[in-house]
């Protein structure tokens, strides 16, 4: 039996009515003084326990499929893979619903979808004042359909309205189960005609969807037509009876894939899975994936221990992004564990990037994974935008914006054009600084400053949540004179709304798209034309195609440059590139400012150039003279507690008890990390490395058996195998 405990065993009970067949049915346990959820693993005739000794399950549940055997096995894969309870890892792949100790009721759910009467509706139909009911509409028009409870979030006179829609023939309330295998409108439009690149990329993969596993890697500029590729591949295999998996590494690209699939598949039903969704819908869509009546399974990281019975492709988009890689708890990787997959049930996965990793782009070069490559924008008047970098050095920005970056703002506007200012920090400044003595506000819980936020009059970490009021003085020496210090997202829009007050400018970041919905309704803007320039951080900075946007303004990139992960300027050339491929991407020419003080170093170069390959074809060779990823596997061992002290001690018994018969296995010293508290813990870590996955494995598996017995105290450890953060 796997249990949701922090133990690694699995644990057996006495269950008269199981059979073989029940290995992956849920059932319910006492243990201790607790009713767990569980899942049964195996099913045996003895134990090594005594009989008098096991207890009795409390219900068998029957009320949803047991897990396949192909998902069990890939579970038991990630726990001794990322060295994780087995139980944890089972029970986490479960949705929440399903952890409860009930029977799943069957009550049916229904919901409103839009007809094409309600798609073609023109906004004149109704009243310019009716501002609810436009929303309501276009809420329909990007998701397609809306619950009860999705509706009423959106407006608590949501239901009336609703019910006038469906007056009008624009709507339409039907049960989920009946929509599964509803008619629905055709595309609005035609599929659009491949360039010669991606007829050769789709023709290939075409040849091999019928050969067992294979890796692709799909490595097209921003533009370049990539989702096309997919939708393409993905018609055949639902044609043929598949299902498709779909990963996505951001809940905020789910809306607008979804609208796309629903429309070019419009009769194929379709699974979301991610954390933005209800605990009810999450359970419904991961329901209809296992039985196979849905054909799409569009979803964030965790969707990739869903059960799919007819799953014969596996499409990972933007397959760099580190946001594919669980922090807490299983520290794995969606996109490793995809391939996994893939390799396990027999068939092709395709990865797709504009910036590919280097470890899927080194795997490509050394032939494991095929390459297919998009080197041109899809469109026949599409082009790479120009990139430029605006040196800081001889134009001072004010306001974090430099006199050429306003300039070329301002001519945007007078062209009725958009303009994005990317900036990863939200709020109004990084900190709070006193100029006579140079206190900068400080979290009590971390190691960080805390962020000022105007809006509210408040400092917030952005690392463990805690706020507090600005303070009138400086608590050092009682200036009153308190200033901030850097610019955050709501500064540069503050600063923007002074030197061009005409123009219309939307913040999109956490802390404005925080209510549901609002992201939806912000892009809807956008692209209706009702936004001149967008201030926002890397929400904005993948995955969206506004027809109109030309400009792209890059600040405080330096930042990245300082950093001391080797990782640094890998990420920032991808999030450049990405942010730098919203501008121009219809007829209008394209143009990014990057302001710099390093307008010669080689991550702006290769940049200016477009050249992903030669850039990461270098780094590759810093990478192996250096010994690290992906040349090199790495662990990291991490432990928190109360004082550094304790955390540090534990981690020098973990060293000096690590097993001596793996020469091939590199233990550093322990460290404090380098956000040595947070959320008022000390942390500290400890690196393991070597030039093979097989002996750090081996060396792991053993180690890890005696890291609990060297835990004494109050210290919390974990171990994060192919770490991406340190």
């Amino acid at each position: 039996m796997a249990l949701d405990v922090p133990l690694d065993s699995l644990f057996d009970y006495l269950a008269p009515d199981a059979t073989g067949e029940d290995v992956g049915l849920r059932v319910v346990v006492p243990f201790g003084n607790r009713r767990l959820v569980g899942v049964i693993m195996e099913v045996a005739d003895q134990s090594a326990m005594p009989e008098e000794r096991l207890k009795r399950i409390s219900l068998l549940l029957r009320d949803v499929p047991p897990l396949p055997a192909e998902v069990l096995r890939l579970l038991r894969f990630c726990s001794e893979y990322y060295q994780h309870p087995l139980g944890e890892v089972v029970l986490n792949a479960l949705p929440g619903r399903l952890r409860k100790p009930l029977p799943l009721p069957h009550a049916a759910r229904r919901r409103f979808r839009l007809t094409p009467s309600g798609r073609n509706a023109g906004a004149d139909e109704l009243s310019a004042r009716a501002v609810m009911k436009h929303r309501l509409l276009q809420a329909l028009r990007e998701a397609g359909s809306l619950s009860r409870d999705e509706a009423k979030a959106l407006s608590p006179r949501a239901m009336p309205v609703l019910n006038e829609f469906a007056a009008r023939g624009w709507v339409i309330e039907e049960q989920d189960e009946a929509a599964e295998g509803r008619e629905a409108a055709p595309p609005a439009v035609a599929p659009p005609q491949l360039n010669a690149q991606q007829e050769r990329a789709t023709e290939e993969i075409f040849g091999r969807l019928a050969g067992g596993f294979r890796v692709m890697l799909l490595y097209g500029v921003t533009g370049s037509g990539k989702t096309e590729v997919y939708l393409r591949v993905m018609e055949r295999v639902l044609a043929e009876g598949g299902q498709v998996l779909v990963l996505v590494p951001e809940i905020n690209l789910t809306p607008q894939i979804e609208a796309l699939f629903r429309g070019r598949f419009p009769h194929v039903p379709l699974a979301t899975l991610h954390s933005g969704l209800s605990v009810g819908e999450r359970c419904e869509h991961w329901l209809l994936a296992q039985a196979g009546r849905a054909g799409i399974i569009l979803g964030t990281r965790l969707s990739v221990f869903t059960p799919m019975p007819r799953l014969r492709l596996i499409v990972v988009d933007e397959e760099h992004d580190s946001s594919f890689k669980q922090q807490e708890g299983l520290r794995y990787s969606a996109r490793d564990v995809a391939v996994v997959c893939a390799q396990q049930r027999g068939i092709p996965i395709l990865l797709g990037s504009a910036t590919p990793s280097l470890e899927s782009f080194r795997n490509a070069l050394d032939g494991r994974y095929r390459l297919l490559t998009l080197s041109e924008r899809a469109g026949e008047n599409a082009a790479l935008p120009e990139i430029r970098c605006i040196d800081t050095r001889r134009y001072k920005p004010t306001e974090g914006l430099s006199e050429p970056l306003v300039a070329a703002l301002g001519a945007r506007l007078a062209r009725q054009e958009q303009s994005l200012l990317f900036i990863n920090r939200r709020g109004y400044a990084p900190v709070l600084y006193c100029p006579q003595c140079a206190w900068v506000s400080p979290c009590p819980r971390c190691s960080a400053a805390l962020v000022l936020h105007l809006a509210d009059r408040r400092l917030h970490c952005h690392h463990c949540g805690h706020r507090e009021r600005v303070p009138p003085s400086c608590p050092g020496c009682g200036n009153p004179d308190l200033a901030p210090l850097g610019q955050g997202t709501q500064r540069v829009e503050e600063a923007l709304s002074s030197l061009l007050p005409e123009a219309r400018i939307a913040r999109i970041d956490r802390d404005s798209t925080r209510r549901r919905h609002a992201w939806s309704q912000m892009l809807g803007r956008v692209r209706e034309g009702q936004v001149d320039i967008l201030v926002g951080t890397q929400m904005l900075a993948k995955g969206h195609d506004f027809p109109r946007l030309t400009l792209v303004g890059v600040l405080n990139a330096d930042g990245a440059l300082y950093s001391a992960d080797f990782r640094a300027s890998e990420r920032l050339f991808a999030q450049l590139m990405q942010v730098a491929g919203r501008a121009g991407r219809a007829a209008l020419p394209g143009e990014v400012l990057i302001q710099t003080r390093f307008p010669d170093h080689p991550v702006f170069q290769a940049l200016l150039r477009h050249d992903y390959t030669a850039f990461a074809k270098d780094l590759l060779a810093e990478r192996r003279q250096a010994g690290f990823p992906p040349f090199v596997f790495q662990a990291l061992l991490r432990a928190e507690a109360p004082l550094l002290e304790t955390a540090m001690d534990f981690l020098a018994r973990a060293a000096a008890e690590a097993p001596r018969a793996a020469p091939a296995v590199t233990v550093y010293d322990p460290v404090p990390a380098p956000m040595a508290r947070l959320a008022g813990k000390e942390r500290a870590q400890l690196l393991v490395q070597s030039a093979s996955r097989r002996a750090l494995q081996s060396f792991l598996q053993e180690w890890r058996s005696g890291l609990a017995l060297s835990a004494k105290g109050r210290v919390r450890w974990s171990l994060d195998v192919d770490p991406l953060e340190f």
